[in-house]
């Protein structure tokens, strides 16, 4: 556990913020190279809670078609499912061609908070170490792109980042119990994924380690990196036309009071034009 904080450079925030809208863009084109090549890409996001995982995954998202760069952020399985093959439910999230996934936790789920909480057997968590690696190597045998990630952050952060939440009401729903047990049971945790790391850091899907002390800095290098990986061309859009639009001459617009019309909110807030 830390007894002081890492001493932390933060990024301007205008530096900041231009350097993310360059990579955005490089996003977008990243995302048009998928679609046009055909490509499957899986980004997985792992890390302690409150690391800053979903943020980042904002931002890679905030630009990208939706049909094409999906995120997977699953529920607590049923029971149904917890009678399944472990990672039955996941494959059928994987991406198709054309298509990237972005997993906001994933089938780690079981070498972390499941070992940690108590949620599996310890059979079930062997298990899982035996065949995540298999499993892995499958995917990317089959010519799946797949890139984990794990967002690291000290107990003293992540302690004022729950505070934080606590009395904010746009991300008090983004603390839950099982977020503050991990506030008791850091050391656990740090067990959990020094042992994960050991048997599921292989070279055909290694894990990458995202320092997340700075928020600002973790999100551009993420971005960065992950654009690093991804062997993306520029392929520019068919270009596409914008007709002229012809008169209406057959058509009459029925009258506004027919309708059911929002009420017009921003007109109480406005200022009167002088």
């Amino acid at each position: 556990m830390s007894k002081s904080p890492p001493r932390v450079v933060r990024v301007k925030k205008k530096v900041y913020e231009a350097e993310l809208a360059r990579l955005q863009a490089e996003l977008v084109t990243m995302q048009q190279w998928v679609k046009a090549s055909g490509a499957r890409v899986v980004v997985i996001f792992e890390g302690r809670d409150a690391a800053g995982k979903g943020s980042a995954i904002k931002r890679i998202t905030e630009y990208l078609n939706p049909r094409v760069a999906r995120i997977v952020a699953l529920p607590t399985p049923t029971e149904r499912q917890r009678g399944q093959w472990y990672f039955q439910r996941y494959i059928e999230h994987l991406p198709s061609t054309g298509e990237m996934v972005v997993m906001d936790r994933s089938w780690y789920n079981r070498a972390g908070v499941e070992r940690v909480m108590g949620y599996c057997t310890s059979d079930e968590y062997r298990r899982f170490l035996h065949q995540a690696p298999l499993f892995e190597r499958m995917l990317v045998e089959d010519g799946i792109l797949l890139v984990k990630y794990w967002f690291s952050v000290s107990d003293l952060e992540q302690e004022r980042r729950f505070r934080s939440r606590l009395n904010d009401p746009m991300r008090r729903w983004k603390l839950s119990e099982t977020d503050v047990l991990s506030i008791t049971k850091w050391v656990d945790y740090s067990k959990a994924k020094d042992e994960m790391f050991v048997h599921t850091d292989i070279a055909e899907a290694p894990w990458w380690v995202v320092e997340s002390e700075d928020k600002r800095a973790s999100r551009l290098n993420v971005i960065s990196h992950l654009l690093s990986l991804v062997p993306y061309e520029k392929t520019d859009p068919p270009k596409v036309h914008i007709p002229p639009r012809p008169p209406a001459s057959d058509y009459e617009r029925p009258p506004r009071e027919e309708n059911h019309q929002v009420p017009d909110h921003a007109a109480t807030l406005a200022k009167p034009m002088e």
